[in-house]
């Protein structure tokens, strides 16, 4: 395969791929010769040199990459044992033997190279999704540019039924978008002013003006498919290991049949019987079906994943996928909506539009949700918000500002030096906590002066979720800074193993290490920003909605486009399956060379039936290994 094809895969039908081609003129020809010769049509000479065109062209492109191989990365690989194989076989006068030889190598060759382009090309075609033109609003008027001439900043027009050019950002209208090709989700979403969409995703009703914010080879969908094409160049553990032992295997082989044909002539013994076995060894011994054991399936699998919005980066990401024995999520955001709700506000001393306000205007400056929370009820209410200074956020606490040059905290309970009001909140804290429900202290470091208590709505396919991963055998735990109250509250009703509540950010990490002590392989689920540090810890770290989020993407070994809980299970089926894949090719592989080389020293082998063999069990690696991107049993449902 050269360069190009290497990069950007093959579109052509399977036999005008040009290493399977040229191995089926092979084939064509040496079965003209072979059959010619054999009914007296052209003598002997004729079908040799038939055979020798056969073996020029079948065995171009494989012996051109054994070449190169040899004399670029000083490794001699499964090529060069072929290479030996139709030389010896050459030599010995067995011609047809060398070119059947070659037409099954090429041919197996070929169709694995063909097989793995496709997989290249499978996830580019996503781009075809693209319009390959935008309607740009320039100077007041409406004129029509190639996609690829869309600038950060310009304003596009998307009319109903029409798919969109680049990520932009609404500024007028509101529609329903099919989101498909980025995040895998088959149900529209309503996308309104001020909401993101993304390149090749559908417009449905709806006319909307958009502003430009990511050029068309910069935009989510362009980096996303750059994303699987890397990863599927990242090799897994087992893989790299094959490849090692395959730089050390091939050449050990090529000695022994060496010495096999050195020996006997140096011991005065008739060296053909040998010679014959040594050619045999050379294609029995030959690695091809243990080294393509995983790549096929890895990827594949990164191929399907990134189809379906779920981008695993590289080979050891969807390997230790497969060895998953408990996952941990954070909860806000994740196991939640991550919209949360004001639902109580309790006042002690001061009326509850008092507490209201005192609240929203310290957290006014914060970006957490549950300040976002307080912040938008007081908008609702019209809440008329004070100057602060000196704003400071207190990581996994709260928030802490002063109004009137008095210091006023909105947090947890232990910010607060409590004296004598602890007996007098402590019952209607619990009650609030046993809902479910994110409590909040308001007022100075000495006094409270009201409780606020927000609600996050479980997502829909959280329960569902958790069963899910129980039945693949799988614990659950949720790490959190909420309080335990509400954590055992959440746990309780969507069925979770382990609750580590009231942690810290930098708690999450020494969270993790436990769990893996007492699991081993442990996967983390979260924002993938907020959650950057324990998602390294982690085994597998998994990134959730980051459609259009770089940072996220590069905090995780595998990215979610979408907020849908179900490509979770996906994810973790899809390695346990490529793993069992990759295993089943390894041992079927290491079989094969532990029937076929005892074979070969004690002659029970023909060439034409170790190549035969050899290339058979080729192909069943490379179409087990496609098993991989076949979804049945992993299927994502629809969320909604």
């Amino acid at each position: 395969m050269n360069k190009e094809e290497k990069e950007n895969g093959f579109e052509g039908k399977w036999f005008q791929h040009p290493p399977m081609r040229n191995a089926l003129i092979s084939g064509l020809i040496t079965g003209i010769a072979f059959t010619l010769s054999n009914t007296g049509v052209i003598p002997a000479s004729a079908e040799i040199a038939l055979f020798i065109v056969a073996i020029i062209i079948g065995g171009y492109h494989w012996t051109k990459e054994g070449i190169e191989e040899l004399i670029e990365e000083k490794e001699i690989g499964i090529e060069a044992l072929m290479i030996a194989a139709t030389v010896g076989s050459a030599i010995l006068g067995m011609w047809d033997e060398a070119a059947f030889l070659v037409f099954l190598y090429g041919a197996a060759e070929g169709l694995e190279e063909y097989t793995y382009a496709r997989t290249r090309s499978s996830i580019r075609k996503l781009l075809d999704l693209a319009p390959k033109t935008a309607r740009v609003l320039r100077n007041g008027k409406e004129i029509t540019i190639s996609a690829e001439e869309l600038k950060v900043g310009d304003i596009f027009i998307v009319r109903p039924g029409e798919s969109i050019p680049t990520d932009g950002i609404i500024l007028k209208g509101k529609s329903s978008v099919n989101e498909s090709a980025v995040t895998g989700e088959s149900i529209p979403v309503v996308k309104k002013e001020g909401m993101t969409v993304f390149a090749a995703t559908i417009n449905h009703e709806g006319a909307l003006e958009v502003k430009t914010t990511a050029t068309f080879e910069d935009n989510t969908l362009s980096k996303m498919i750059h994303l699987v094409e890397e990863a599927q160049e990242q090799k897994s553990k087992a893989q790299t290991f094959i490849e090692r032992f395959g730089r050390r295997y091939s050449p050990m082989v090529l000695f022994s049949a060496f010495a096999m044909i050195v020996v006997p002539l140096l011991l005065g013994i008739p060296a053909a019987a040998w010679a014959s076995k040594a050619v045999v060894l050379l294609v029995a011994a030959a690695p091809c079906a243990l080294i393509m054991s995983t790549p096929v399936a890895v990827a594949a699998a990164i191929g399907k994943g990134g189809k379906n919005g779920v981008l695993i980066k590289g080979g050891v990401a969807l390997e230790n996928l497969g060895k998953i024995k408990a996952v941990a999520f954070d909860k806000t955001g994740t196991l939640t909506k991550g919209e949360p709700v004001v639902t109580d506000i309790i006042a002690f001393d001061d009326n509850e539009k008092e507490i209201l306000q005192l609240s929203a205007s310290v957290e006014n400056m914060s970006e957490h949700p549950l300040a976002r929370a307080i912040v938008a009820r007081a908008k609702q209410e019209k809440v008329k918000l004070l100057d602060t200074v000196d704003f400071k956020s207190i990581a996994g606490y709260g928030a802490q500002a002063k109004i009137n040059g008095k210091p006023f905290i909105v947090g947890k309970q232990s910010l607060f030096s409590l004296t004598n009001q602890r007996e007098k909140i402590q019952k209607t804290i619990e009650k609030l906590r046993s809902e479910g429900k994110t409590v909040i202290m308001v007022g100075m470091p000495e006094q409270i002066k009201g409780i606020i208590a927000i609600r996050d709505e479980i997502r829909s396919s959280a329960k569902e979720m958790v069963d899910n991963l129980h039945k693949l055998g799988i614990k659950v735990a949720m790490l959190t800074g909420d309080n335990k109250a509400t954590a055992e509250a959440f746990a309780e009703i969507l069925g979770i193993d382990d609750v580590r509540a009231d942690l810290k950010p930098e708690e999450k990490i020494s969270a993790i290490k436990e769990l893996q002590k007492e699991f081993g392989q442990v996967a983390m689920v979260g924002d993938g920003i907020n959650d950057a540090p324990a998602l390294v810890q982690a085994s597998v770290g998994i990134a959730m909605g980051v459609a259009g989020t770089d940072a996220a993407i590069e905090a995780a070994d595998i990215a979610l486009m979408a907020d849908d809980l179900n490509k979770v299970t996906y994810a973790l089926k899809l390695g346990k399956k490529t793993r069992k894949i990759s295993l089943q090719n390894i041992v079927f592989s290491l079989l094969i060379l532990a029937t076929m080389i005892p074979s070969a020293l004690l002659g029970f082998l023909s060439i034409a039936m170790a190549v035969f063999f050899h290339e058979a069990s080729e192909l069943l690696a490379v179409a087990n290994g496609l098993r991989a991107g076949n979804t049945n049993g992993v299927e994502l449902k629809p969320v909604g």
